[in-house]
């Protein structure tokens, strides 16, 4: 069964290992591979498949952030100029820290929150910019309206202010989610040895544990009938911040960016796990997904119309002091 649904734009994209058939899905300590029991529904009956995850929902987000990050440069990418984040450096050197874009907790970041911006603590701007105070119920279009102006990227991928000098610890969903699945899979087992030309016979002096010796070793990939990537952009909750037309028309457009650059530049996501579109890219009402250079035109119009939503709409220079606080602090 295929759901439309009108709060959501959904994709789900067919993809295909580049190479051969067989991919290597993600693992989770104490787990491997995440295997499930896929429903496949037909005429009232239900059977089952052998499927796993190839990818989950937290890495997919750390995926899509990363397109717009040039990791070279240490900044955005030019699609995304005129968006305010913080970015945190040295205070010995003035050299590049991290920034909201890169840590996982976005705004929250220890970095972030333990950083001077303007002299005052970064913790106590952002609280006093988002208005948050005790026995003082905020309203979310509120916040949301005060984290458009600091990092709008934490709209879309979300944000937990956990923090008990902010009260209320207030909390933003992500708008987009993606994960990878594949379904009616099969082992594909195989194996190799770590060889060693120096070292013919293990005595004292290393072993195997030291890497001296000869180590067979197995591994297991699989083969899937189908690999799906699944994206869905919740148009309800960018609509619910009240941002406007142009806000809300900003925060959708920079998910479908990214999801478009996301699968442009290659799903390339381990040394045995590279995947690629089979098929054109569509969701689920037909609705072609918009080209990449599409896309990043109607971003900088609607940046533009968001000039009064979007701050300075640059770079917010925090400075952290290396973790270093005054004794009895």
């Amino acid at each position: 069964m295929t759901v439309i649904s009108p709060h959501r734009r959904l994709y789900d994209v067919e993809l295909a290992p580049v190479s051969g058939a067989r991919f290597q899905p993600t693992g989770f300590p104490d787990i491997g591979a995440a295997r499930f029991s896929y429903p496949v529904r037909d005429n009232g009956t239900v059977s089952w498949k052998d499927a796993l995850i190839v990818e989950s929902a937290q890495s997919m987000a750390n995926r899509l952030e990363a397109v717009g990050w040039d990791a070279a440069a240490q900044r955005p990418v030019p699609e995304l100029d005129g968006l305010p984040y913080v970015r945190v450096t040295a205070a010995d050197d003035g050299r590049y820290i991290t920034s909201s874009r890169t840590e996982a907790h976005r705004l929250a970041s220890a970095y972030v929150k333990d950083s001077q911006i303007d002299g005052q603590e970064a913790k106590a701007l952002i609280g006093g910019r988002l208005g948050l105070r005790n026995d003082t119920p905020l309203a979310p279009r509120d916040i949301a309206r005060s984290i458009m102006a600091l990092d709008p990227l934490c709209l879309v991928h979300g944000v937990f202010f956990a923090d008990q000098a902010w009260p209320g610890q207030p909390k933003t969903a992500r708008a987009v989610t993606a994960f990878i699945e594949a379904i009616d899979v099969r082992d594909a087992v195989s194996g190799g040895v770590k060889r060693d030309e120096v070292r013919h016979e293990l005595g004292e002096g290393g072993g195997t544990q030291e890497g001296y010796g000869f180590v067979p070793y197995h591994r297991v990939e699989y083969t899937a009938e189908r690999i799906v990537a699944h994206f869905s952009v919740d148009t309800a909750q960018i609509a619910a911040y009240g941002l406007g037309e142009a806000g809300a028309g900003l925060l959708e457009t920079i998910a479908l960016w990214e999801i478009r650059s996301l699968l442009d530049g290659g799903l390339r996501l381990r040394t045995a796990c590279d995947l690629a579109p089979a098929t054109a890219v569509t969701d689920r009402s037909g609705t072609p997904l918009p080209p990449r250079d599409e896309l990043a035109a109607e971003l900088r119009g609607l940046i533009g119309r968001c000039a009064e939503l979007l701050g300075d709409g640059g770079p917010i220079q925090a400075v952290w002091n290396l973790g270093k606080k005054k004794r009895g602090s």
